[in-house]
């Protein structure tokens, strides 16, 4: 999202943009976060000694790409289930998903955050190369998404409860983007960090950022120091003596 006013879509009503903007990390703590050896787990670990929640397995939401592993800002979506018939909202053709318009607002290196609903897409084979074009570094999705080989295709990475061949289109509304959105009971904010990689996912609150970084710098470290102890082999009664982190 830069300074200047993006030319909205009209894809969602304006009232419903929570915001067109958010504080944006320096590309410096994105990249440190990037470094860490063991991306989610090390996170994770941080989150817990300093009291937050945020993590979320892979078993819950499955990566497509297991290799994939991404550092980003979240843009957030809304989705809820219409209140029409499925078979009159596809006779009038009026497709209600806005999910496009967080694309619109997003910055490359993004991560689009969607929650939606299982067993109908929130994110189609389209939907995901446009998402790929405006640059954004992947999708975090509680509920399905439809047309896999698409977003394997690009490398596009996701991480969701699982595939479905059901559009989304007849089905879903866009209610809010870049509002606050639960994903599997984390609450998750605009701006807010999301690491993800063939473990899962983790959501860092924007304003602890530096403090979950400070730790999980320290956590990588004390990591490093034993592996190389183990390496060098370090016996196991000495091993368990040091403290590492």
């Amino acid at each position: 999202m830069s300074d200047a006013a993006p030319k909205l879509t009209g894809r969602v009503p304006r009232e419903r943009i929570r915001a067109l903007a958010f504080a944006r990390l320096p590309a410096a703590t994105l990249d440190a976060f990037a470094a860490l050896s063991d991306l989610t787990g090390t996170v994770s670990d941080a989150l817990d000694n300093l009291g937050l929640a945020g993590a979320i397995a892979a078993s819950e939401l499955a990566p497509n790409l297991p290799t994939a592993r991404v550092v980003g800002q979240a843009v957030t979506v809304r989705n809820v289930e219409r209140q029409q018939s499925v078979f009159r909202s596809a006779g009038e053709k009026i497709n209600r998903m806005g999910e496009s318009e967080a694309y619109n607002l997003a910055q490359r290196g993004d991560v689009i955050v969607i929650e939606g609903l299982l067993g109908m897409s929130n994110m189609g084979g389209q939907s995901a190369t446009l998402a790929h074009r405006e640059g954004c570094a992947g999708a975090i999705i509680e509920g399905s998404y439809r047309d896999p080989d698409a977003s394997r295709t690009l490398g596009f990475p996701i991480w969701a409860r699982g595939v479905t061949p059901i559009t989304g289109k007849w089905r879903l509304e866009t209610v809010e983007v870049n509002g606050r959105v639960r994903i599997a009971g984390v609450s998750v904010d605009a701006g807010d960090l999301v690491v993800a990689d063939e473990a899962g996912v983790v959501f860092v609150p924007l304003a602890q950022v530096e403090a979950v970084l400070a730790e999980a710098r320290r956590i990588d470290s004390g990591d490093a120091q034993r592996k190389r102890d183990i390496d060098a082999g370090l016996d196991i009664a000495s091993l368990n003596e040091r403290r590492y982190k």
